[in-house]
This record gives C-alpha cells, sequence and structure tokens, in this order.
C-alpha cells in the first residue's frame, strides 16, 4: 500500500497473556488488561478512569498466536486525551510491541488504518483474521466526530497489524 514494503510474517507464537502494549510512533507505552463482553456483545473497554489502560479481549487470541488478538482503548474522556487519543494517525509500517507474561514480546507491523462509520461497522471484518493461521492484532477506539446527543463517537478507528518480529523482553 502506498509505495511501502512491508517485511514478512513471523511464525506465530505459543500463546501467553500480554501485560504491556508499546507504540513507539504515538509514545503510547500502557498496561493491558482483560476484558469482557458488554451487553451488546462489543468487547468491554477499561473504565474511563483507567483512561491509560488498554482492554484485551481475554476471551479471544493471545497476541503472538494465531489469529487476531483484540486490543480496545478510550480515544478521549469528557476531561483529557486516553490511550488511543493519536491511533488513527498510525501508518502502515509502523510498529506495535506486545510485551507477554511470557518474558518475549511480540513485535507487529501495521498494515491498515481504517475510520469505519459505526453503521457499516463489520465484527467479523474488524475482529477477524485477514490471513488464515497469521498471527495478527487489531487496536481499535472511537473516531469520527463526537454526537453530544447520542454521547458517542460516530465511528470506529481499526488498526490492523501482523507479527513480523519477536525479541526477549
Amino acid at each position: 500500500p502506498l509505495g511501502i514494503e512491508l517485511p514478512a510474517a513471523h511464525a506465530p507464537l505459543a500463546p501467553a497473556r500480554p501485560e504491556r502494549v508499546d507504540v513507539p510512533a504515538l509514545k503510547v507505552r500502557a498496561p493491558v488488561t482483560a476484558r469482557g463482553l458488554d451487553a451488546d456483545g462489543a468487547i468491554d473497554p477499561p473504565p474511563f478512569a483507567d483512561s491509560g489502560t488498554v482492554g484485551w479481549y481475554g476471551g479471544g487470541t493471545r497476541p503472538g498466536a494465531p489469529g487476531a488478538a483484540l486490543f480496545v482503548g478510550h480515544v478521549d474522556t469528557e476531561t483529557e486525551r486516553a490511550v488511543f487519543y493519536d491511533l488513527s494517525t498510525l501508518r502502515p509500517g509502523e510498529k506495535v510491541e506486545v510485551a507477554r507474561a511470557d518474558g518475549r514480546t511480540a513485535e507487529f507491523t501495521v498494515e491498515d488504518v481504517q475510520v469505519v462509520d459505526r453503521e457499516r461497522f463489520d465484527a467479523k471484518q474488524a475482529y477477524g483474521p485477514h490471513e488464515d493461521g497469521r498471527a495478527e492484532l487489531r487496536l481499535i477506539t472511537c473516531g469520527g466526530t463526537f454526537d453530544k446527543n447520542a454521547r458517542t463517537y460516530t465511528a470506529n478507528v481499526i488498526v490492523s497489524a501482523y507479527l513480523t518480529g519477536v525479541s526477549d523482553s
């Protein structure tokens, strides 16, 4: 995409719980906590009081294992910017690193950044892997404009990345 040559995918890793996510281009270094689903079946983000924390869907794929691991974070709160405030500015080729409980860091490369209107949000496309057997990561937050009446944003920012390396933490 756009003349950027992306690196080859790394072989998937054994499952391990995520502990921290680093997005160097955004100066993000945040703890990760397991989250479940809300009443609507969407991933329940961390509480607004924990706006610097990233939620990982604990019932799904662990980062580095085959499939798409799902991370969610707030874009802002009523009073401040939150962990994924600048997520929409990520570009293909930039890195996302996930420190795991097994002492290894899974290194992902961004391949796509989309802003999707809530009416056109396709959970299977957003949450599912783009390539079978590949270890992938999704970073998801709110985007678009803020609807003051509905008290929500009109879109979601979805960053898709895939495993391209591993190092010892």
